[in-house]
């Protein structure tokens, strides 16, 4: 018996937890060094949420740092506190604090563009002054806060541990500017995750300290601002702290920056391969496809726990779905099974499941570790070690990264597949609802989901890239907040895949649903129609069997042809489809001029009806779209969201001309009853929707109603 993965409670479980941090703003996080989670994390980088730290844990703090005081009175060598670093350790000093102001000083060695406390414009020639810069100076050059205070609160967690050697003080300083959310800027680049992330944490102490040399954000008149450090612990009523002992070694020797980028990048994986299932799910139904890849069978014979997980989901979301059939391989020609992007999805995703639970597990496991060097172990004795070395970081980002490159494949093959009229199974090209022959709207979007699925194929590449640094005392590092970088950016590209995909999918919903409305209106008049036909050409009444039989096998096959040949304007497709049909009714009737004449009306009478009840299905449709009654129970919750929470519109040509005032030709003024006036607008909703969680907190409400089983 082979369990199912550990992926659907450990999200669960994740999101209840953030949501309650969320929406509970009395919540704060406790730090004590060894019971820091995840959603803590994301809850205080992303949303602000406040920490506190108990009398008993800086009691504790406090204990051990009288440890490396004792030591150093006893004229022991303990490394970075009087000695040199790294490379140069050979060397002795008793200049002990200067030691630790020295470290954090030389440390500040990161670009930070715009806004800086330096001019060189007035020495630079006429002209080079008024250069456009090539990107936005700070943010291309400065770490997110958000990341800034998922590096504080984790290297709080780590020094609370009491096994680092800084003063209770040192803690209660830096929790501060965390609370208050003084956010020091921080450089992008600079660190190799080696000896920790050395540079990036100098910036902390450098704020600690009241640098007027170094920044921070500061919230005041409720807009960021940012000021000198010396300005920022003014404004927050913060004492600057007189860097002792080992605490610039304690503070910037550790992985903190790592861990806080990983903790926000498997976050954000984590969602996205459950929007991922979810979507294949509504890809699934868009296609009229079967149920029967996912059937648990195939698992108990190739018990994978990632592949177990993903079946049931997708078995669970597509639970009430009218639009789920049965691939019986009785329609001619048609495909006896489905195309690989949904029939092989959980042999697929499954993977990718269980990397992203390891790779939160080692996050997990980082967080609430003591990275620093040396550590102080309960009996006092100072041990030296390499816990800043974070290839545990690395190897989560690896996964994750290489994680979203295979869940951007098959969305983006899923979402190709249903704008393409050749394997979308009877929906229009490019997903239009106007005619083929007018509308191209969202054949765009074809063209960007393979843009970004292309740079997620670049960002999966390994950051293997070590260099020797240091005087060669750091020949391998971990790289780690770099590969931590690339994951975000590639969480990013693939959010927006995932939007597109996600609008998409939406849209070829609602076509779906408008060409059911279509196809159970007209039945009955098509058949009545050619029931007229053949009691015009024979004696005997058309409700006989033999009759009966042809009236629905001619509907079956006028059916059929109009869904092979959706790319022709409707007006033509039906009497394409009608005019196919002649021949084959003729032969069911008397070979008499009769019936000739008889079929060659019926033909154009039916056409002539289809195209009739095909506009006013379509105007009613649009007027008042709603695929929620053939929707299974997931894809129902994200088309709700989508549709009336976001309110992006199921639309055609007609909306998005109105909508447009870009080109202030045809429309004189914007209406204001366009939210949207562009794909692009529709699809950046989403996206956004993705970025603040909200649309997260509708996919994971899917898996909280998932039933976990063994196989």
């Amino acid at each position: 018996m082979a369990p199912a993965g550990q992926f659907i409670p450990l999200l669960v479980d994740h999101w209840q937890s953030l949501r309650n941090l969320i929406i509970d703003k009395t919540k704060t996080t406790t730090i004590d060094g060894k019971a820091l989670k995840l959603a803590d994390v994301i809850a205080s980088a992303r949303y602000g949420r406040k920490a506190i730290i108990t009398n008993q844990v800086l009691e504790h703090v406090g204990k051990d740092t009288e440890q490396v005081y004792g030591k150093l009175k006893d004229g022991e060598v303990l490394y970075g506190i009087n000695t040199g670093f790294g490379g140069s350790a050979n060397v002795r000093s008793q200049a002990v604090e200067e030691i630790q102001r020295g470290l954090i000083r030389g440390l500040h060695y990161g670009v930070l563009s715009g806004n800086a406390d330096f001019d060189i414009e007035s020495e630079l020639p006429p002209g080079f002054t008024s250069s456009k810069p090539l990107s936005s100076p700070i943010e291309t050059t400065s770490m997110p806060e958000s990341w800034v205070r998922g590096s504080m609160l984790i290297r709080l967690n780590s020094l609370s541990r009491g096994a680092s050697g800084v003063r209770p003080v040192f803690l209660e300083r830096l929790l501060q500017l965390l609370n208050q959310d003084i956010v020091p800027r921080v450089p992008l680049r600079g660190s190799i995750s080696a000896s920790g992330d050395l540079s990036p944490l100098s910036y902390l102490g450098g704020v600690l300290q009241g640098k007027p040399s170094v920044q921070a954000w500061i919230d005041r008149d409720n807009r960021r601002e940012l000021v000198s450090a010396q300005e920022a612990l003014a404004f927050g009523q913060i004492q600057p702290i007189d860097i002792r002992a080992k605490e610039g070694l304690a503070l910037v020797n550790g992985t903190a920056a790592s861990a806080a980028v990983a903790s926000l990048a498997v976050h954000e994986v984590l969602c996205l391969a459950s929007v991922s299932q979810v979507l294949t799910a509504m890809s699934v139904e868009t296609l009229c496809g079967t149920e029967e890849s996912f059937d648990a069978f195939f698992a108990q014979v190739r018990p994978h726990p990632g592949q177990i997980e993903c079946a049931n989901s997708l078995r669970s979301f597509l639970r009430g779905s009218s639009l789920v059939a049965d691939n019986n391989g009785s329609q001619e020609f048609s495909l006896r099974q489905e195309r690989y992007s949904t029939r092989t999805a959980p042999q697929w995703i499954g993977p990718v499941l269980e990397d992203l639970v390891l790779a939160h597990s080692q996050v997990s496991i980082e967080i609430n570790s003591v990275t620093d060097n040396p550590l102080i172990n309960p009996s006092g004795k100072l041990l030296h070690g390499g816990n800043f070395q974070a290839k545990a970081v690395t190897s989560a980002m690896e996964k994750a990264r290489q994680g979203c490159q295979a869940l951007g494949q098959i969305m983006f093959a899923q979402c190709t597949e249903i704008i393409n009229p050749s394997t979308n199974k009877g929906l229009a090209p490019n997903l239009v609802v106007d005619e083929p022959s007018q509308s191209w709207i969202w054949k765009g979007t074809d063209i960007y989901v393979a843009a970004l699925q292309s740079e997620l194929g670049f960002l999966a590449n390994p950051v293997s890239h070590v260099q020797s640094a240091e005087m060669g005392n750091q020949s391998i590092n971990s790289l780690a907040l770099i590969s931590g970088r690339y994951t975000l950016t590639a969480v990013d590209t693939l959010t927006q895949l995932a939007a597109a995909n996600l609008v998409a999918l939406c849209q070829a919903l609602d076509l779906r649903a408008l060409d059911l409305q279509f196809r159970n209106t007209l039945e009955p008049k098509f058949k009545e129609i050619t029931r007229r036909c053949i009691d015009s050409c024979v004696q005997t009444p058309s409700s006989g069997p033999e009759f009966e039989q042809l009236i629905n096998e001619l509907w079956a096959k006028f059916a059929d042809d109009t869904y092979q040949t959706t790319h022709m304007d409707s007006s033509v497709r039906f009497l394409n489809a009608t005019d196919n049909l002649q021949a084959r009714f003729l032969r069911k009737l008397p070979s008499t001029q009769t019936s000739l004449q008889a079929v060659q009306d019926w033909g154009i009478t039916a056409a002539r009806t289809s195209s009739e009840i095909y506009a006013t299905i379509r105007a009613q449709y649009l007027a008042n779209p709603d695929a929620k009654p053939i929707l299974g129970v997931a894809a129902r919750r994200l088309y709700e969201f989508v549709r009336t929470t976001l309110g992006v519109p199921f639309f055609g040509e007609e909306y998005i001309r109105e909508a447009d005032f870009a080109n202030g030709i045809e429309v004189e003024s914007p209406d204001p009853k366009f939210k949207f006036r562009t794909m692009g607008s529709m699809i950046s909703a989403v996206y956004e929707a993705m970025r603040n969680g909200s649309l997260y907190d509708v996919v994971v409400q899917c898996f909280e109603e998932v039933d976990q089983y063994t196989v």
